[in-house]
């Protein structure tokens, strides 16, 4: 008896400790809005191989692409409220700062950029994920440090390992900053995924 009553209570214990997920669920008709640079665009794929068009697939939603190649974090920070506004969007995915990146743009900047862009978001009540991009260089590991702050201070669903992997991989990029369709495939995949492990889906 004693031993059932230990397991109840762990297992209690183990619920309790379970991080809430960041997001509810998305209706069936849900409006996702992809904005970002030429890595939401889909640069390097072949026709609908974009990320936000395979995720559409995957999810049954409605995925709108709004990627603009060459897009710095200060002109997406200008772009974005109509965007919001003209699409509603339930959900926004954020994949931006890479251009700043090569640009080798201040992070403070980039990061005030993004934060404003997450506020304007929630601001319409609209749920937020964002994507971290790596630093590019000979060794593409980690996101850029002021990812992880946003995610933090921000406490928004987030995935700062995706891109930095699929763009150290050969076999899954098109050149040294842009994946290939078997890149793109796996970064939808990877949204997918934590959608449903945040409670989206």
């Amino acid at each position: 008896m004693k031993k059932w009553i230990i397991c109840i209570v762990l297992l209690c214990c183990v619920a309790c400790n379970k991080p809430k997920p960041l997001l509810s669920k998305l209706p069936d008709d849900a409006v996702v809005l992809a904005f970002g640079d030429s890595l939401t665009y889909g640069t390097g794929a072949s026709a609908e191989h974009d990320y936000p068009y395979i995720l559409s697939q995957m999810i049954g939603r409605e995925v709108i692409n709004s990627g603009v190649p060459g897009e710095i974090s200060s002109e997406g920070r200008e772009r974005l409220p109509t965007e919001l506004d003209e699409y509603q969007p339930h959900l926004l995915i954020l994949i931006h700062g890479g251009n700043d990146i090569l640009r080798k743009l201040p992070a403070e900047q980039t990061r005030d950029n993004l934060k404003a862009m997450i506020n304007e978001a929630k601001q319409r009540n609209i749920q937020v994920v964002m994507l971290g991009v790596p630093k590019f260089g000979l060794v593409l590991l980690h996101s850029a440090e002021f990812y992880t702050e946003l995610a933090e201070s921000e406490g928004i669903a987030n995935d700062l390992e995706a891109l930095p992997t699929i763009l150290a991989s050969n076999e899954l990029k098109s050149d040294t900053v842009h994946p290939n369709d078997k890149g793109y495939q796996r970064l939808a995949e990877t949204i997918a995924a934590l959608l449903q492990q945040q409670g989206a889906l």
